[in-house]
């Protein structure tokens, strides 16, 4: 077989910093607006209700703007599902603005709007419904949303309308609307999310097809065996086609590597929690993005070589390059073409194409270059991983007062910019919009797991069921499931899919390791191989 690509030391580094940095993205979360928040605040008689997001439709002088986000509080009416259902009221400025006391404005008919602050929010709410307002917008003075709850000692409420809270920005944009006399109107619902988007069983897709697309991607490209004849004719080159085989670069990870992976994944996770900055997620993109031009390349590259072996042998001497194949110098320049086109609209709605494109690719170089030898390495790696996608998620908002993974995943204080190191597709049928996501740990860990099986099941003639690589592959996409319906029982708070992901791959290698009996082949599988064989791979 003639290589279509050497992974080059440069490219090598780089993917071995992208799969380190894999490391801190180890649940699978979806990142869409919650629609009802956690119940923190005290409830009493009259003042129990679950808090809602509400959209905001609005209309300045009938010419409809931007919907806008806000919060309903924990007393007062409910509001319509739907948008039709909705009242479309004028909008009226309370007078005095704090809406504390009896407006001299009229407020009969309409949504009267306040600013937050000195009285409490069912005395705002009281008065508007007294001046004979139909609902009540309440403007934060900070940008975000605040819960409003009672006091403890106000007793029961006697609201009756609607009440909502909208961020700073949403009430500047209200207030810009309605200056110089213009009339802005109002509606107001609160629609529930779906049980189930049918985008997680794309996701799910990408997943599972990453994994078993890596594990087989080697055998994919191989050379097409038509050229039979001219093979025979050619020994010499087979030789050196077969020697060329033998030495394409791969790295072993071992045990003690594979513990001070995530000690030092757990150290940078806490620097990123505390330091989280938009030039740290600019780094992260920019690694990103050379992982991803590199992974792309090494793919696009092994496909075109499977179908045109002679294309790839065409080369041109360049300054600083050397000899470089000139289909491969096409392909990295249209690679670079795209990465900085997905870099250029990474904030536009389709961006998470471009993304998905990069990760994947990224994905399947990476568990082309990274093998565990045995079971023995893998254990030690997938328990410690387990352990920590559990402590990050669940344990750590004990001694941090929040989950710190899922504040890391989500990006918080980084500027507006978001992790890259996701796959993540649109909720297509969410009100609420947002995404399902999965981080890329969730797929290199197991699949590393399910490449191993391929190997091993090859080294011992083994196919269909009596191997092991199809018993992990159902494993880690019910296990993935799991995961998915863990994050909806949940009410969409961020799993650490590898809670579930390591029982239902590990465990069923595992399993049917030891109802074959082949337990101890499978614990010592790389030392007999490489001993055997002589190959001197690189060790991690």
């Amino acid at each position: 077989m003639i290589k279509p690509m050497a992974i080059s030391s440069r490219g090598l580094s780089v993917l071995g910093v992208l799969f380190f940095f894999s490391f801190f993205f180890l649940i699978g979360l979806s990142f869409a607006d919650d629609v009802s928040y956690d119940d923190d605040s005290p409830k009493s008689p009259g003042c129990d209700r679950a808090y809602k997001l509400v959209k905001v439709m609005n209309w300045v002088n009938g010419v409809e703007g931007e919907t806008l986000g806000g919060i309903t509080a924990r007393f007062g009416a409910a509001l319509p599902l739907e948008a039709e259902k909705g009242l479309r009221l004028p909008a009226i400025f309370s007078n005095p603005l704090n809406g504390c006391s009896s407006s001299s404005s009229k407020l009969s008919g309409s949504i009267a709007v306040s600013i937050r602050g000195d009285c409490t929010y069912t005395t705002k709410a009281e008065v508007a419904q007294l001046g004979g307002a139909e609902a009540l917008l309440v403007i934060n003075d900070k940008e975000g949303l605040a819960e409003m709850g009672c006091d403890k000692d106000s007793g029961s409420p006697n609201v009756s309308i609607p009440v909502v809270m909208i961020p700073k920005s949403a009430g500047e944009y209200l207030n810009k609307s309605m200056g110089g006399g213009q009339k802005v109107e109002i509606k107001l619902y609160a629609p529930n999310r779906p049980v189930v988007d049918f985008s997680v069983i794309f996701l799910w897709m990408m997943a599972v097809g990453t994994v078993i697309c890596a594990t087989l991607w080697s055998e994919f490209t191989a050379p097409e065996e038509s050229d039979k004849h001219y093979n025979e004719l050619s020994p010499k080159e087979n030789a050196s086609t077969a020697k060329d085989d033998s030495e394409q670069e791969f790295i072993d990870i071992n045990a003690k590597s594979a513990v001070v992976f995530v000690l030092t994944a757990s150290t940078f996770l806490v620097l990123l929690f505390f330091f989280m900055s938009s030039w740290f997620v600019w780094l992260l993109i920019i690694l990103f993005c050379l992982g991803g031009v590199e992974g792309m390349h090494s793919c696009i590259v092994s496909l075109i070589s499977r179908k045109c072996k002679n294309c790839v042998q065409k080369k041109v001497n360049l300054p600083l390059l050397g000899e470089t194949s000139i289909v491969s110098l096409v392909v990295l320049c249209c690679c670079l073409a795209f990465a900085i086109f997905w870099i250029v609209n990474r904030r536009t709605s389709y961006s998470w194409i471009g993304q998905d494109i990069l990760g994947i690719c990224l994905m399947i170089t990476v568990l082309q270059v990274a093998r565990l030898p045995n079971i023995k390495v893998a254990a030690v790696l997938l328990c410690c991983a387990f352990v920590y996608d559990i402590f990050w998620v669940f344990l750590s908002p004990i001694i941090f007062h929040q989950s710190v993974m899922i504040a890391v995943a989500r990006g918080d204080n980084s500027g507006g910019e978001s992790i890259p190191m996701l796959l993540r597709i649109p909720r297509f049928s969410d009100p609420w919009g947002g995404y399902d996501m999965i981080g890329f740990g969730d797929i290199l860990f197991p699949g590393l797991l399910v490449s191993f099986s391929r190997r091993y099941d090859r080294a011992n003639k083994k196919s269909g069921s009596s191997g092991y690589f199809p018993w992990l592959t159902i494993g880690y996409g019910f296990g993935l499931f799991l995961t998915y319906l863990g994050l909806y029982l949940m009410d969409g708070h961020g799993q650490p899919a590898l809670l579930y992901l390591v029982p239902c791959t590990l465990g069923v290698c595992v399993i049917l390791g030891l109802v074959r009996g082949e337990i101890k082949e499978l614990w010592s599988f790389g030392a007999e191989t490489s001993s055997s064989s002589g190959d001197a791979p690189g060790e991690a």
